[in-house]
């Protein structure tokens, strides 16, 4: 291996061969895109056991993705493959992913010195602090629960809980509905915020009906107002039946009391200052000797005495032997509302993960959402928070952490058994952190659990590209390293050697407009051959067409499908440009900009680069339910778009197109200069004819005429 890290050391810059060979115990290499982050990352490693003699067993490497990780030990293999035969392997695409897990598997175990590293996820290595050291925390015979699908270990994958998080959540959620009072409180929320949506304004609502019913009442029924809605579900509460709205004919014309309830035999009209003049209907109440009661708007400011006065209206005039009580259910009450109650539990699950990541109580959120101005978020988090407790007792008492506990309890352990946390900082002398402006307040805190001053800490990271803000990373982390990790040192690297000078240039000019960021002066090692396309159609299918067109084009000139990538803020972006190409037989690599962090490509199309709603920026503030728990800013959120922006910009090598549409360019495309853009599209066609005129007597002429039959002049004495 001697040959291969010297050479290895050699080939480095000198900004990068800093960071390698520094001593600082606290060190940031700052990595623009491109500039060989990785590279350095494992040069340090090997640097550390082939120079320094620190034994593999000494060396903590954290990633982020399984991928990082397989990544990782690929380039280490490679280094010690001295026939090339692991390389022939790795590139061989017959050859299966799981063949290729064996491959790497067994030349990981052939060369020790690899084996003996500890490369991993952060959950991975959580997950083997638990099962190994964490009997005192927790029973480590546990299970991982979550819903997506994790790129983990292996061993991970082994040990999925029997049941999901979600249904682990719809479960809890329908034992709490044995409570009356918890369900039909549920049933009110759903119908009121997530079917008839009463905290938007009436004409955005799309259950309003056009006889203006925009309220539901707890057995469907549609009602004019919130006070005529109170009534109902009181009404259904104490089992006892209505009918709304009635038609009824005593003498002299129709009308339609608000309700008749026929086992009271009697008729209430509610009064608001909505209300109709009731003089005449009472009138009409007296000719037919019908029993009718009105209520008033003022009395339901007062709950309690509404209640109260119901109660006194109709349930003295109700049969002795009525019965007064109802069995409910969670299936009858819920019975088409499915979808919605599958909604809730996803925002609980959403909230559930959030108090974790922010490791914050539940206490203090449901302090903070008794004292909320809004009703909507108050009764939200008075139904969410009794499931998320009964959610984290399920879990431990069924042995289940999800992957946010899976560093929440290692940190416990470190914190409450000082011998284990001990342990871990004695045999880790190095930890090294790629992607570190990914990392959230749980992940940091567990590393600052790792380190002792006789700890290095080697962090690479780009802020640039601190995308995942919405999954709870905070970029603050890599910005304000020396805040978070005193007397540290920062080595910034600022040579591209991906992408062309014109593609690294706009990318800077771009990112220039953040205010939060560490300054950078990022240069590209290539010069260019081509300045970016701003393509503008005039419609989405004409640059459908564009699009079609030059791939073509690319594919004729040599290039291949992985050579071409297209990119896009949201995958409904894509759905047209899929179906024309999968019609056309072309076959275009396409990811989210998220999912293609860390890729790369000769040509990158970046679509759906328009301005307002479904466009690129899109900037989301959420709903006031999760800004409870982590308030979103609207500046930070147009930074985190346009670093988005700058990721899928620094995709591309050697060729860059920018998809808009005319008269709706994103806000973005006005940040990169055009000495750096070409800018192409179909101009539209002129509004009015050219109107030609004789020079002499100025009459209208025709295109073909030879001379004006007006006057005589010659048409081409006029062009002349």
């Amino acid at each position: 291996m001697e040959n291969n890290f010297k050479s290895g050391l050699s080939a480095l810059n000198d900004k990068q061969r800093q960071a390698v060979m520094s001593e600082n115990r606290h060190l940031l290499v700052l990595a623009g895109a491109g500039s060989g982050k990785t590279k350095t990352l494992l040069q340090k490693l090997i640097y550390l056991i082939e120079e320094k003699g620190v034994s593999p067993a000494e060396i903590l490497a954290i990633t982020f993705t399984k991928n990082a990780t397989n990544e990782m030990i690929d380039r280490l293999i490679l280094t010690a493959d001295s026939d090339g035969t692991y390389q022939k392997l790795m590139g061989d695409k017959r050859i299966s992913k799981a063949e290729k897990e064996r491959h790497r598997f067994y030349h990981q175990k052939k060369y020790k010195w690899i084996d003996g590293l500890t490369l991993k996820t952060f959950h991975s290595f959580c997950y083997s602090i638990l099962r190994n050291y964490g009997v005192n925390e927790f029973d480590n015979k546990f299970k991982i629960i979550g819903d997506e699908k994790r790129d983990d270990d292996d061993e991970i994958q082994k040990n999925v809980a029997p049941e999901t998080a979600f249904e682990v959540f719809h479960k809890l959620l329908i034992e709490l509905c044995n409570d009356k009072d918890y369900l039909l409180r549920l049933k009110r929320y759903i119908l009121d915020y997530i079917i008839d949506k009463i905290h938007l304004k009436k004409t955005d609502t799309f259950s309003a009906t056009k006889n203006g019913k925009f309220f539901t009442s707890l057995n469907g029924t549609k009602l004019r107002s919130k006070s005529e809605q109170f009534i109902a579900d009181w009404l259904y509460r104490h089992s006892i039946k209505f009918e709304y709205e009635p038609l009824l004919n005593v003498k002299d014309f129709s009308f339609r009391p608000d309700f008749f309830i026929p086992d009271a035999n009697i008729y209430i009209e509610h009064v608001s200052d909505k209300s109709f003049a009731m003089r005449d209907k009472e009138e009409q109440f007296e000719l037919g000797n019908l029993l009718l009661v009105k209520t008033f708007d003022s009395m339901t400011k007062d709950s309690a005495l509404f209640n109260h006065s119901l109660d006194k209206i109709i349930k003295n005039r109700l049969p002795s032997d009525y019965h007064k009580n109802r069995s409910v259910s969670f299936r009858e009450e819920f019975q088409g509302y499915h979808e919605d109650v599958k909604d809730f539990v996803l925002q609980v699950m959403r909230i559930t993960d959030m108090i974790k990541v922010e490791n914050i109580s539940f206490e203090d959120v449901l302090e903070k959402a008794r004292l909320d101005q809004h009703e909507r978020v108050r009764h939200f988090y008075e139904l969410a928070l009794p499931v998320v407790k009964r959610y984290v007792n399920y879990c431990i008492n069924k042995s289940y952490l999800d992957f946010n506990d899976l560093i929440t309890r290692s940190a416990s352990l470190f914190l409450n058994y000082p011998d284990i946390a001990n342990k871990y900082k004695t045999k880790f002398r190095f930890i090294l952190v790629d992607e570190f402006q990914d990392v959230n307040n749980l992940q940091v805190q567990l590393i600052k659990l790792l380190l002792s001053q006789d700890t290095q800490l080697f962090c690479v990271g780009d802020d640039w590209q601190s995308i995942y803000g919405f999954r709870g990373s905070n970029v603050n982390y890599i910005i304000e390293f020396e805040k978070h990790f005193p007397q540290a040192q920062t080595i910034k690297l600022n040579l591209n050697y991906r992408s062309t000078q014109n593609i690294v240039g706009a990318s800077n000019e771009v990112i220039k407009h953040n205010k939060y960021k560490i300054e950078k002066d990022v240069r590209a090692s290539k010069m260019s051959e081509h300045k970016i396309v701003v393509y503008a159609g005039n419609s989405d299918d004409e640059n459908i067409q564009f699009c079609v067109d030059k791939v073509r084009d690319l594919l004729n000139d040599g290039l291949t499908g992985d050579d071409i990538l297209f990119l896009y803020r949201r995958s409904k972006m894509f759905a047209p440009y899929y179906y024309r190409f999968r019609n056309e037989g072309i076959k275009v690599q396409a990811k989210t900009i998220h999912a293609a962090k860390g890729l790369e490509s000769k040509v990158v199309f970046i679509i759906g680069l328009t301005d307002g709603y479904g466009g690129f920026p899109d900037i989301w503030l959420e709903d006031r339910i999760f800004q409870l728990i982590k308030m979103a800013n609207h500046d930070l959120l147009l930074e985190e778009e346009r670093r988005l922006f700058y990721v899928a910009i620094t995709r591309a090598k050697e060729k860059l197109f920018l998809m808009t549409e005319k008269g709706c360019e994103s806000s973005f495309l006005r940040e990169i200069p055009d000495s750096f853009t070409v800018r192409s599209g179909k101009p539209l066609k002129a509004v009015v004819d050219e109107v030609i005129l004789c020079r002499k007597c100025y009459s209208q002429l025709e295109k073909l005429w030879v001379v004006c039959p007006y006057c005589g002049q010659k048409v081409e004495d006029e062009e002349a």
